[in-house]
């Protein structure tokens, strides 16, 4: 029997060119991964049979089999060990053989860059271990209903209660597709049964991106994107210890390095089971960069600005919002106060227009920057972050002066409510 370890780093590498499996070895064991190398197909089989592997990493092209074939096999020895392909011609015809046979995880094109080779490595590594966790999760649960049914005969109504359940809901994931909106709420379930406080979190932040979403500043896609985001952002906080999410929530300043390192991967996990539920690419993206900074020093991967997926800027101030630990009007001043740090300022002033959280004069109508339009007047000044006058209260606004605003915001972000009289 196979030794397992959710945290393996152990990974096989396949290439009948000496020179090229050299080059891998060398580039994954400078990261510490525990590599093991084969120019032989038949030799790599045998060697699973004796090490549990996160990641199997194969050519397409030798002589003795090819890289698909190859990884088909692989499938059936260790069905969680993420697999990927490199190969030097990337067709349709190889993409739809890949998920026939192999149901490879990534393809890797040859001439292969080493910050690509490291990335899908590392993704790959923790898919495997998102999947042993959950494994390993789904054998305890079932150990436990055991113990139960046999210490105690009176549950034995509650049990059969469960099983029918479970099987409604196996049926419920057979049609995912056809009935997406059950699935979300399926996911809801699941977080909120995990942590209560996760649940109503999410609630809020639903309420939060429903309104934003009614803006025109939307194409129907993306506000379905954000609506939906906003549903399943807290999914892979399941994939965390309980200890750990509960302090993150109670006292976040209290966590270690090494629990917020751990913390900072949760978006990378929400993103992978989002996949699980439908055909949710931009989804993935949004739920993994709803923790990236406007001054790019937020997590996973330290996007800033317009790197970060616009649906992804507005659900970030919605779970600020949601989970800033104040009462609510010193944690609208927050967002407020983290305008052009944390978040983007225009996602902030749609936040703030959208959610009707304070009550403006009747006679003046807040908007977005990318609202104004000539014609318009000042209800109020506009000014630099160090506090210089670019605009003065009622004036007329005119192209020019338009787009001279949004040239200065480019460059230096302006943070401010932008106010107009009606």
């Amino acid at each position: 029997m196979l030794a397992s370890d959710s945290k393996s780093r152990d990974i096989l590498v396949l290439d009948d060119d000496p020179v090229v499996l050299l080059a891998i070895t060398e580039t994954l064991e400078r990261e510490k991964y525990n590599v093991q190398a084969f120019s032989n197909a038949r030799e790599a089989l045998i060697a699973m049979e004796q090490t549990h592997f996160a990641t199997i990493i194969s050519d397409q092209r030798m002589p003795e089999m090819t890289g698909l074939e190859f990884l088909d096999k692989c499938k059936h020895i260790q069905p969680t060990a993420s697999r990927i392909l490199i190969t030097g011609v990337l067709t349709l015809n190889t993409v739809i053989e890949a998920v026939n046979q192999g149901e490879i995880f990534r393809f890797i094109a040859k001439p292969w860059i080493r910050e690509e080779m490291l990335a899908t490595v590392e993704n790959a590594v923790q898919r495997f271990t998102l999947i042993e966790a959950n494994q390993q999760l789904s054998a305890d649960a079932l150990d436990l209903n055991e113990k139960l049914v046999s210490s105690n005969a009176a549950l034995g109504e509650k049990i059969r209660e469960l099983e029918l359940q479970a099987k409604v809901f196996e049926k419920t994931n057979q049609s995912l597709e056809e009935n997406f909106s059950h699935s979300l709420e399926i996911c809801f379930r699941l977080i909120e049964a995990f942590h209560p406080v996760l649940g109503e979190q999410t609630k809020s932040v639903v309420s939060i991106c429903r309104e934003i979403a009614k803006s025109d500043l939307f194409t129907e896609r993306e506000s379905e994107v954000l609506v939906v985001s906003s549903w399943l952002y807290n999914l892979g906080r399941i994939g965390l210890p309980r200890e750990l999410l509960t302090k993150s929530l109670n006292d976040p300043q209290s966590l270690n390095e090494q629990e917020k390192t751990l913390l900072h991967h949760y978006p990378v996990y929400g993103q992978t089971l989002a996949g699980f539920v439908g055909a949710l690419e931009e989804v993935g993206h949004s739920i993994r960069s709803h923790r990236e900074r406007f001054d790019g020093q937020g997590f996973p991967d330290g996007y800033g600005r317009e790197m970060i997926p616009a649906p992804a800027r507005h659900l970030a101030v919605a779970v600020g919002f949601v989970e800033c630990v104040l009462p609510k009007d010193q944690a609208l001043e927050y967002i407020i106060r983290e305008s052009g740090k944390s978040f983007h300022p225009e996602a902030v002033r749609l936040f703030m227009k959208s959610s009707n959280l304070i009550n403006l004069p009747k006679k003046v109508l807040e908007l977005t920057l990318a609202e104004l339009e000539p014609g318009m007047i000042l209800a109020k000044g506009i000014y630099s972050p160090s506090g210089l006058l670019l605009i003065p209260e009622e004036r007329r606004l005119t192209q020019g002066i338009i787009k001279k605003i949004k040239e200065h915001d480019f460059a230096n972000p302006i943070t401010q409510r932008l106010m107009v009289f009606r």
